[in-house]
């Protein structure tokens, strides 16, 4: 189905994919999940037109790249050539730079019912990375669960660092904030960060601080304790699944992941004005590499090299 067109002149495809008692729109602008309705309710944050998709989302639903999360400095070195990337969040570079995958078009590869699966050719030197890189997703519905599965391949050495950016409240998008949400993160640390969300190379224990999640704890509980800066956004080195639980409906979300981390984000900088969802409004849980690893060699590698493929695979079960 015709969603739009961008103002370059490209067409905007909406695909609605169905399994059982799951619901899903998927736009190519992007490889945006617009929605996602568990049993008739819609539970991420999106837009209703491609303009709002353009001039006021919030990666609303959005695959992020090339590099998902900051890389400090808008710089890296790979193989010993520095490379220069756009900063856009202060002194860093976020989600891939202001041209990053999320403000793209992607190609529909293939469709079904129940699946779709998009790609994106990024040339060399787009937003500063080098290689040629062929990236896919495919988004697939179960009766119960939306399943992500990302693969890429590059004719160069590339960094790389794909996720998706959707805004969840299991009470229905629009129904006011997930302070409530109860959540429990399988991780026993998380990364600490400078005062621009840049890791500071530790992976710090979680225990005794408000970033402890390894049992269920609603997430405005702590949310104006300093140490989280204005709410959470910060990494989880995960050893195991992460569950959200919203205690009035009782609808539960599992996520289970390939990825060594996630960025649990708790919808901080939502302000109500330019995006219609207040402050808080949805969770993120972007399942991902570590930020800045390019600088950090002794984080998990983000590097990609020809002859070798990147897969990724995340799900998110409903009960």
């Amino acid at each position: 189905m015709h969603f739009g067109t961008t103002p370059s002149g490209e067409p905007v495809e909406r695909h609605v994919l169905s399994s059982g008692r799951m619901r899903a729109a998927v736009l190519s602008y992007g490889a945006v999940v617009q929605s996602l309705e568990v049993s008739g309710v819609d539970v991420v944050l999106g837009c209703g037109t491609l303009e709002d998709y353009l001039t006021r989302s919030r990666y609303f639903g959005a695959v992020v790249g090339r590099y998902g999360n900051r890389i400090a400095g808008g710089r890296f070195t790979l193989d010993g050539a520095a490379h220069e990337l756009p900063v856009n969040d202060g002194p860093n570079s976020l989600h891939g730079g202001p041209g990053g995958f999320s403000s793209r078009v992607w190609r529909v590869a293939d469709a079904s019912p129940s699946a779709v699966t998009l790609e994106y050719v990024s040339p060399d030197g787009e937003e500063g990375y080098p290689g040629t890189l062929t990236a896919s997703v495919t988004y697939t519905l179960t009766d119960d669960a939306l399943v992500l599965d990302y693969r890429a391949t590059t004719d160069a050495p590339t960094v790389l660092n794909l996720t998706n950016h959707s805004y969840f409240n299991l009470a229905g998008a629009g129904s006011g904030d997930v302070l409530g949400h109860v959540v429990r993160i399988d991780a026993d640390h998380y990364l600490p960060v400078d005062s621009t969300k840049i890791p500071t190379g530790e992976l710090a224990p979680v225990a005794g601080t408000p970033f402890d999640f390894t049992t269920p704890r609603a997430i405005g509980e702590r949310i104006d304790d300093p140490a989280l800066g204005g709410g959470y956004d910060h990494c989880y080195v995960l050893r195991g699944d992460i569950e959200v639980r919203e205690p009035v409906s009782g609808r539960v979300m599992r996520v289970t992941t390939t990825e060594p981390g996630v960025q649990f984000y708790s919808g901080n900088m939502l302000d109500g004005v330019v995006t219609d969802y207040g402050r808080h409004a949805g969770l993120c849980l972007e399942t991902q590499r570590f930020p800045d690893s390019p600088n950090r060699p002794e984080f998990p590698s983000t590097v990609l090299r020809p002859g070798e493929e990147f897969t990724s695979g995340t799900v998110y079960r409903f009960g």
